[in-house]
């Protein structure tokens, strides 16, 4: 009975910076590869050490990442704001780790050293496969 109240229930997706270019640089729609592959209800997260570095780098406009930064934030309007604690220094990468692990919530990244470092505590993660289409690595509950 717990079950099916569970599948009920959008599964949670933290979204890393770098997932937000994708649909700019390799014209994929993030949004129905995440329909395609999750086949379920989700819903993307974007953590406040995120939206931050996003910001940052949109600043610097005259660049071609900050002009694709400030793309990768007017899509973020369409997910889910969550604003965490964080720790002193902690790098956006670590605050990712951390607040995935607690929520035991799969992460969209295409960073290798992130996807290690989530794969080491069995956190599944979302990339791109092939510039083309999205693949889950590990288990999604």
């Amino acid at each position: 009975m717990s079950r099916s109240k569970s599948q009920k229930q959008p599964v949670k997706i933290i979204i890393d910076s770098n997932a937000l270019f994708a649909p700019l640089q390799l014209k994929i729609d993030i949004f129905a590869e995440l329909e395609r592959v999750l086949n379920r209800n989700f819903e993307i997260v974007l953590l406040s050490p995120v939206k931050r570095e996003l910001e940052m780098l949109a600043q610097k406009s005259s660049s071609k990442r900050g002009k694709d930064a400030a793309f990768a934030l007017s899509l973020s309007e369409k997910l889910t704001y969550v604003n965490i604690s964080e720790k002193k220094k902690e790098l956006t990468d670590d605050a990712i780790v951390r607040v995935s692990k607690a929520w035991n919530a799969p992460v969209f990244t295409n960073d290798k050293k992130l996807k290690k470092k989530l794969r080491d505590i069995s956190v599944p993660v979302i990339y791109v496969r092939e510039k083309s289409r999205l693949e889950i690595d590990g288990l999604i509950s």
